[in-house]
């Protein structure tokens, strides 16, 4: 995964978690491309519509249900499908109002982690299942799910790998050499911050900033550790 640039379509997905830690996910329905096939609830964005603006508007308009706190996010995924390519702003939502309900015609299914591997999700979706495993908060540096260290190097028991950095240069490099996320090491400015999870596709970590204060800037969580 590399740093965003321009795509074709623009698309805001959720994934909605209830309070037993599943996953709800939709299907496609008969006569849409890929139909058959499993995703996140979502869609695309409106011309000069704001991401947490038009992610509400989706679920709200897909599934009848309303956001009643701020969204996580969670990591980008550009993928290219032979009808063009996508760029998918993913968040996780677990506060909302409303029972979901398939207000398209899609069938709903709520999915525990361990069964979203084995579901048949579209070829997008794959690093965002990946990306499901992290927490929101980082307290250790090595669990069976992901190991933090200097470089992303590989792991035979197939953790994610993150990387710790100091600068949006660290933060670059470490993208583009294939971290799966980023732990900021030091308290940043904020706009140094937010540029870093802009430039970067991959979830980022900051560090001395609040939970919701850290998910305005654009990370996923907070690191919660010393190197």
């Amino acid at each position: 995964m590399t740093r965003a640039g321009h795509l074709s379509t623009h698309v805001v997905a959720a994934a909605v978690i209830d309070l037993a830690g599943r996953v709800l996910i939709a299907q496609r329905p008969p006569g849409k491309h890929l139909a058959g096939g499993w995703e996140f609830p979502g869609g695309k964005l409106e011309a000069g519509e704001d991401r947490r603006a038009g992610l509400a508007r989706e679920l709200r308009e897909e599934l009848g249900i309303a956001l009643i706190a701020p969204s996580r996010p969670l990591i980008r995924v550009r993928h290219r499908y032979d009808y063009g390519a996508v760029l998918i702003d993913m968040w996780v939502v677990r506060r909302y109002s409303g029972e979901p309900r398939g207000l398209d015609g899609q069938a709903l299914r709520w999915c525990t982690r361990a069964e979203l591997d084995s579901v048949e999700m579209l070829p997008a979706d794959g690093p965002i299942v990946a990306a499901l495993r992290l927490p929101e908060r980082l307290t250790q540096a090595s669990t069976p799910d992901y190991a933090l260290g200097r470089s992303p190097s590989g792991d035979a028991a197939g953790r994610l790998h993150g990387v710790w950095c100091s600068s949006a240069a660290d933060a670059l490099a470490a993208s583009d050499a294939g971290a799966d996320f980023l732990a900021l090491r030091y308290e940043l400015a904020r706009e140094e911050l937010r540029s870093i999870c802009a430039l970067v596709a991959v979830p980022v970590y900051a560090t001395g900033v609040a939970m919701e204060e850290a998910w305005e800037t654009g990370a996923t969580g907070i690191a919660e550790i010393g190197e």
